[in-house]
């Protein structure tokens, strides 16, 4: 499969708005307000910078341009149905850039839609549940044969085509379907529960599909946090690993300007993810051990983590493209099943590399 690149950039901005299309009583239709994070996600030509590495600040600067009149203001003065959807709309025609993949608006860091230009919305509520859980296959001394707990977050995708409305599923619809599956995990021992003898990230994703699935037709993934920077996804017949790790890296733009501040060395905690698409394996039940994604990856790690990336022989430049080929270039052999990178220099702002299923959207 051939490669896909996505620039992206995201830009918040504070602002009040009312639903009025929802029935009456709903709290949204009270005038209230969001920290909103817009994002836009997209293939841009060689030339469209100004210079090669200016990509993510020029196409963050124009997001902001266009966020503008947004900020801090009432959105029912701008659009008479200020729903995430229409503000996606709203943003995505104003763009004016070649090849967006999809334009998201993020009204909490619980929920979200992103929206393609087809009017295919990708929407997302994220949930949390506190239990313990031991896995009993794992190997003799592994950490995860002994009981322990988890933080566990679930992110519910549902997939729809819009077709011109102005919403798609209720984030109240997606909460009221969620409500007994969170009775059942909540503060348990998941090898307790029916089909939930070997708990892993995969295994409870699936079992969560199962449940949801014939009441949510519009269910596209399941997405379980086993902790902030690991989890699995499932849609029902493929499995979908990540693994997340922030790198703390010195950079030196080369192709930079003279006089352009990006041309100094300067740094970056960077956020990478590194995502795995494989078979279950049915007596482990996961694809890949998280343990053994870090293992392999921690030699590339170390050479990228407190470290003046400039002085790496292989790189031409620190810009993200470079960067983000580099690393598969070297990751690629020893996990061959990874199928897509993520690095972003700030929250959302940097770029995807996908040479297979691009799977759902991760908050940023």
């Amino acid at each position: 499969m051939t490669d896909q690149f996505l620039y992206t950039a995201s830009v918040n901005f504070e602002a009040a708005r009312r639903v009025l299309l929802l029935p009456e009583g709903h709290r949204s239709r009270n005038l209230h307000g969001h920290s909103f994070l817009a994002e836009v996600r997209c293939a841009l030509p060689d030339d469209w910078a100004s210079f090669p590495g200016g990509e993510v600040e020029e196409l963050k600067d124009k997001l902001a341009s266009i966020i503008s009149p947004l900020d801090y203001s009432e959105l029912n003065c701008e659009l008479e149905q200020p729903t995430d959807e229409n503000l996606a709309r709203w943003i995505r025609s104003r763009l004016d850039l070649p090849s967006v993949e999809s334009v998201g608006v993020q009204s909490t860091l619980h929920e979200g839609v992103d929206l393609d230009l087809k009017e295919h919305a990708h929407i997302w509520r994220r949930y949390t549940f506190e239990s313990a859980h031991q896995l009993p296959n794992v190997p003799v001394g592994h950490k995860c044969g002994r009981m322990h707990g988890h933080g566990f977050e679930v992110i519910l995708h549902a997939d729809q085509d819009l077709g011109g409305h102005s919403i798609g599923v209720d984030y109240d619809h997606l909460d009221a379907l969620w409500a007994p599956v969170h009775a059942e995990l909540d503060h348990v021992c998941l090898n307790d529960i029916p089909g939930l003898k070997n708990p892993t990230s995969e295994v409870i994703s699936n079992w969560i599909w199962q449940r949801l699935k014939p009441q949510l037709p519009e269910l596209s993934w399941v997405t379980v946090y086993e902790t902030a920077s690991c989890g699995a996804h499932f849609d029902g017949k493929n499995y979908r690993i990540w693994k997340e790790m922030t790198l703390d890296s010195a950079v030196q733009l080369r192709h930079a300007p003279e006089g352009d501040r990006r041309r100094r060395i300067h740094g970056h905690t960077y956020k990478l993810r590194l995502h795995l698409h494989a078979n279950l394996d049915q007596v482990m039940g996961w694809t890949v051990d998280f343990g053994d994604v870090k293992r392999l990856f921690d030699p590339i790690f170390k050479r990228l983590d407190h470290h003046p990336l400039y002085e790496i022989a292989e790189l031409a430049d620190t810009d993200i493209a470079s960067l983000i080929r580099w690393i598969r270039d070297q990751a690629a052999p020893l996990l061959p099943q990874l199928d897509r990178i993520d690095l972003f220099e700030t929250r959302g702002c940097g770029a995807i590399l996908s040479w297979g299923d691009i799977g759902p959207a991760l908050p940023i």
